[in-house]
């Protein structure tokens, strides 16, 4: 397991002369935040981002993400030349050595939250998702307070995308995604790029639109879409995690024995309802997830790629990127490596036991 810290760039007011000082973190995953969706990112921006975090004593282990262009997703014929920049962009990242991509294919929004300051008992603030808020929401006519999103389209821009979707069902959607990786997967082949698509968040539709990587049987169909070493996913504990139904420990299992997860997100989260959730710190003891088990399982696959602590809450007064403050994720990596440190060492006295007695026995 490679412990690894998500920074937004130069903007991020938790900088990388921070972020070197947790136990721990070699890798850090980040984006280049200034190219326009669907056009090609120049080789000589990665390198420049690589040579920054390089120059902090880190490695840039993930890009997360590409976006994706929604023509893709909704399978438009000006589609082929963004797929044909993506590829390109894929390229690139293997000419720079980048060894993973972290993308999803969620139409219009991206993770998607009511309240991105909600107060807790002890006074911290984190991010939540409540059903019942979201159903009095219409972004057709206008009626949308979604933090995070309410200035990243215009009234017009939205419904025009909304209604976009209008025919785009769950299995065009899948269609659309089996079209968009028989193009990129060769291309991530031959870049030596492990492509690891990101489960929907939260795993359900919204506003009507599809969302369709959501869970275990999910993952089997798109694994079948194109059958590649290079085709992976990032599993994100927190994502499918707001679906109880989820069996996390056996997604990891199943998906992760095939050599499929190319990297993970591990965080906690508190269901408080239907389909509603709070995101706790990282702690099994203060969320509904059971870290300790989805550490377990990662062991048990033999997992070794890059893992991060995910979105975190605000505390000790600290003010920035909701989600993304450097206390509590900091807490957060220093648990998940505590965990990963104790298995292992539990792993390693057991199998010394073992041979111990087999030693006496003979």
């Amino acid at each position: 397991m490679k412990l690894t810290f998500r920074w937004y760039g130069e903007s991020d007011p938790v900088t990388l002369d921070r972020i070197r000082q947790i136990p721990g973190v070699k890798g850090i995953v980040s984006a280049i935040y200034d190219v326009v969706p669907g056009e090609v990112w120049p080789l000589e921006k990665i390198q420049d981002l690589q040579e920054r975090i390089r120059s902090y004593g880190l490695e840039l282990a993930v890009i997360e993400s590409v976006p994706v262009h929604e023509d893709i997703k909704l399978g438009k014929p000006e589609r082929d030349r963004y797929i044909e920049n993506y590829c390109k962009t894929i390229t690139h990242l293997g000419e720079a050595g980048i060894p993973v991509l972290c993308y999803n294919f969620m139409p219009v929004f991206d993770w998607t939250r009511t309240d991105l300051a909600f107060e807790l008992p002890d006074g911290s603030n984190t991010l939540i998702y409540e059903e019942a808020v979201m159903q009095q929401m219409n972004p057709l006519t206008g009626d949308l307070s979604l933090p995070g999103w309410d200035q990243s389209y215009t009234r017009d821009e939205m419904k025009q995308l909304i209604e976009a979707y209008r025919d785009v069902t769950e299995q065009r959607l899948w269609e659309h995604l089996q079209y968009f990786l028989e193009r990129i997967v060769p291309a991530a082949e031959a870049a030596g790029v492990k492509l690891a698509i990101h489960p929907d968040d939260p795993p359900w539709p919204i506003f009507g639109l599809p969302r369709i990587i959501t869970g275990e049987q999910a993952y089997e169909r798109f694994l079948r879409l194109v059958d590649s070493p290079a085709n992976g996913i990032t599993f994100c504990s927190g994502s499918l995690g707001a679906d109880p139904d989820n069996d996390l420990a056996r997604i990891i299992r199943k998906v992760g024995g095939e050599g499929r997860i190319h990297f993970a997100h591990t965080r906690n989260i508190k269901h408080t309802g239907f389909r509603s959730f709070q995101e706790s710190s990282h702690l099994s003891s203060d969320g509904s997830l059971d870290m300790a088990e989805v550490m377990r399982a990662l062991a048990d696959i033999g997992f070794d790629g890059p893992l991060r602590p995910d979105h975190g809450r605000m505390i000790w007064g600290e003010q920035g990127r909701p989600g993304y403050g450097l206390f509590d994720r900091a807490l957060g990596a220093v648990y998940l490596n505590g965990l990963w440190q104790g298995i292992q060492a539990d792993r390693a006295a057991a199998e010394q036991g073992s041979q111990v007695k087999e030693g006496a026995e003979c």
